[in-house]
């Protein structure tokens, strides 16, 4: 019988025949491919069971019945491959989603969050705030002179600043905790949760120190340099959107820029 039972399924039906003859199995039950006269491989499904006619363990005879199962499996079949193809779609429509979401939050040039999701993040921080009583801070941080960086070398070398800039203030920030956005062509919010305004001006001053020390290669022959200037507001009882924080950070970032730039200024909420 093996010689034309399709070989994937010789063992499946070799164990079948064993569980029920050491007992393991009260019925024998089974489906496996026989190889038809015209060469197809078709289903059949084998039930039966050993009968004991004298009452010993030993076996005297075997009943059962075969029948053909061959449009069930090719049913089952193409539902499985139905099902696959299904969840390949799936799949795909899930990774799209995710790369739209990506797309509408993201700064595509920076890969930091736009300003949309930093609004966003903004206000669900500062009702979390609110709620348990914790501090909060914002940073906003604007390029200093920038147009001049754009009229003079171009561009190109504009988007160089900007990245080498938004990198910092990831690599300055803590990591999970506080969210970097860009807000505007060269300003960026940084979200700061529990974190104080004493907190909040130290990493301020940290951040401008580590931007006025980066150097920007644009080129083979050039190599630039920024600064920021950084303006920080405080959550108190008295403000309760972040609209409002961003309001008084705002003020700050123009009482920086007016005392000359590369510099921090910082007032509460």
């Amino acid at each position: 019988i093996f010689t034309i039972i399709h070989p994937d399924d010789i063992p499946v039906l070799k164990t079948a025949i064993n569980d029920h003859l050491t007992g393991v199995t009260a019925q024998y039950r089974c489906e496996f491919r026989i190889r038809a006269k015209s060469g197809a491989w078709v289903w059949y499904a084998n039930y039966g069971k050993i009968m004991d006619r004298d009452g010993s363990n030993r076996g005297q005879r075997f009943i059962g019945v075969t029948f053909n199962i061959d449009d069930r499996k090719c049913k089952e079949d193409e539902m499985e491959r139905i099902n696959r193809k299904l969840a390949e779609q799936n799949l795909l429509l899930e990774n799209m989603n995710a790369m739209l979401q990506s797309l509408a939050t993201s700064d595509p040039l920076t890969g930091l969050a736009n300003r949309r999701k930093s609004m966003e993040v903004g206000d669900t921080e500062v009702q979390r705030a609110i709620r348990l009583g914790h501090p909060l801070s914002l940073l906003i941080a604007d390029i200093d002179l920038f147009k001049q960086v754009n009229d003079t070398w171009g561009h190109l070398s504009g988007d160089m600043i900007i990245c080498a800039v938004a990198d910092t203030c990831v690599q300055c920030v803590r990591s999970n905790v506080d969210i970097v956005g860009r807000i505007g062509g060269e300003e960026f919010a940084i979200i700061l949760p529990q974190a104080d305004h004493a907190i909040a001006n130290g990493l301020a001053e940290r951040l401008c120190e580590a931007v006025a020390a980066q150097r920007v290669m644009v080129s083979d022959a050039v190599i630039l340099s920024c600064t920021i200037s950084i303006g920080v507001a405080t959550l108190t009882a008295s403000c309760t959107s972040f609209k409002h924080l961003l309001i008084n950070a705002d003020k700050a970032l123009y009482l920086a820029k007016n005392s000359g730039r590369n510099c921090v200024r910082g007032e509460c909420a």
